[in-house]
């Protein structure tokens, strides 16, 4: 409860040095500022404000996963802010919806792990081990898990933006890119799940406890292989990922050009979790003796046919 109160505060903070960032831009008038200025010039600064302070809390509470409790929350609002300023279009309500209910979906993954009651992602832990110094290691807290990452929330959602500054309403080809991003919401969700019950099960087994048989080769080997995780080892990140191209999708069928539409938010994207992939797998790996198995075996984000079944 207390890690949740301080994850309260820290939002608080946030939104206090985003007002001060966005002062001298707009001569002490903010509320006129906040609905006048260009969208994308105040969600640029609003992310700035909120990579400011997660490097902040990072460096005073030792806690580097403030921007990972932001993955499911800032998006959203950056999303909806845009829909505001693009005037309530049917086309922005739509998107807005749908990316609402993808951080609904992560925000109630990522709680049920304790993600706002204080567990940090382990990675950073093992991270802090390679970057021995103490300086190195807050540059690449500033850097990376900061600012390159909340960047990317800018970058990501740059399609939605894109939508307001075009002009359009919608399109059948929009709505059809819809339903692909609800179904990938789905895909995620559904990985999301079928990986929470595994972990119930390996938790049950370690305490001695009763779990379902069909979990006992898996909880023995240590990782998830069945179900989405037949057919790629990461179907969540494949959900990710193409929610968010079908997004940008979506803002291409009414947006003219590739760059426009803000394609390079979902290369960012995709070039992020091929990084994170690798890195994890080395862990996981290193861990389980079988994972090299299953890897080679297995396709690493987008679903293929096995070519052995690891049980």
């Amino acid at each position: 409860m207390k890690r949740f109160i301080l994850f309260l505060t820290f939002i608080v903070f946030a939104i206090g040095i985003c007002a001060l960032v966005m002062l001298p831009f707009s001569g002490r008038d903010l509320a006129s500022f906040f609905t006048s200025a260009d969208p994308l010039i105040i969600t640029a600064l609003c992310a700035l404000g909120f990579a400011l302070c997660s490097f902040a809390f990072g460096l005073i509470t030792g806690d580097y996963s403030w921007v990972d409790r932001l993955w499911s929350i800032l998006p959203v609002a950056f999303v909806w802010y845009y829909a505001y300023r693009g005037g309530f279009t049917f086309s922005l309500c739509l998107i807005a919806a749908l990316v609402s209910l993808w951080g609904l979906r992560l925000s109630f993954n990522f709680a049920r792990k304790g993600g706002y009651t204080g567990t940090e992602d382990y990675r950073w832990n093992v991270l802090r081990a390679k970057i021995k110094n103490p300086v190195l290691w807050q540059l690449f807290n500033l850097f990376f898990i900061s600012s390159f990452q909340i960047g990317l929330f800018l970058l990501f959602t740059w399609p939605v933006y894109s939508i307001i500054k075009a002009g359009i309403g919608c399109s059948v080809l929009f709505c059809v890119f819809a339903v692909l991003a609800f179904i990938f919401i789905c895909i995620e969700t559904a990985a999301d799940q079928m990986q929470w019950n595994f972990h119930i099960a390996k938790k049950a087994a370690g305490e001695g406890k009763k779990f379902p048989e069909k979990y006992t080769n898996d909880v023995k080997n240590g990782f998830f292989s069945q179900g989405l995780f037949r057919y790629s080892r990461h179907p969540n990140y494949f959900g990710e990922l193409g929610f968010w191209w079908s997004v940008w999708l979506m803002a291409l069928s009414l947006v003219c050009g590739f760059v426009q539409s803000g394609f390079f938010g979902p290369v960012m994207l995709t070039i992020l979790f091929i990084g994170s992939t690798i890195f994890t797998e080395s862990i996981t790996g290193g861990k389980y003796p079988k994972y090299k198995d299953y890897k080679a075996h297995t396709s690493p984000i987008i679903p293929w046919f096995a070519k052995k079944d690891l049980n």
